[in-house]
């Protein structure tokens, strides 16, 4: 039960995220569906409160002198995101969004892409509902890769010697 707690805080922390909860999860020998709920429950959990605060105190202390620094390289990480997916996606910002989170490369989980959605006002709900898609894809692919599948698939295509 610890080791579930452990990856599922894991899974809350910015950058890290799911990404790093499920190998976690799988190297700790963990049931790899009990622990894609969990990671993805973690990973979810700060969404409401990064789409409706995080804009909010990030430009409060964005001229403050021990976090001004952070906190300004935060919400330009959070306005490019916004305006990169902007540009890319036009309609298709649903989509885009979901693929952003989805796809598990550094900087663009949940957090990043819902601090994006609230840099461009989109709708609270289906913010929510694409970011959870996304967390969903990631943690399918993470889980996939954390227990070698596409380590074996590849084998199969390497050169014999």
């Amino acid at each position: 039960m610890l080791n579930y707690l452990i990856v599922f805080l894991i899974s809350m922390v910015p950058i890290i995220e799911l990404r790093g909860a499920i190998p976690v999860a799988i190297g700790m020998g963990l049931d790899p569906v009990i622990s894609y709920i969990v990671c993805i429950v973690g990973n979810m959990l700060p969404v409401p409160i990064i789409f409706f605060f995080a804009r909010k105190v990030l430009i409060w202390g964005k001229d403050k002198k021990y976090i001004g620094k952070f906190f300004t390289f935060c919400i330009e990480k959070g306005e490019k995101g916004g305006k990169k997916l902007k540009q890319k996606a036009g309609r298709g910002l649903f989509i885009a969004l979901m693929l952003f989170v989805g796809i598990p490369i550094p900087g663009t989980g949940a957090w990043t892409g819902t601090l994006a959605a609230s840099f461009l006002d989109m709708d609270f709900k289906k913010s929510v509902l694409a970011v959870m898609l996304g967390v969903l894809i990631a943690g399918v692919i993470m889980g996939l890769a954390s227990m070698g599948l596409f380590g074996g698939i590849s084998a199969l295509f390497a050169p014999k010697s």
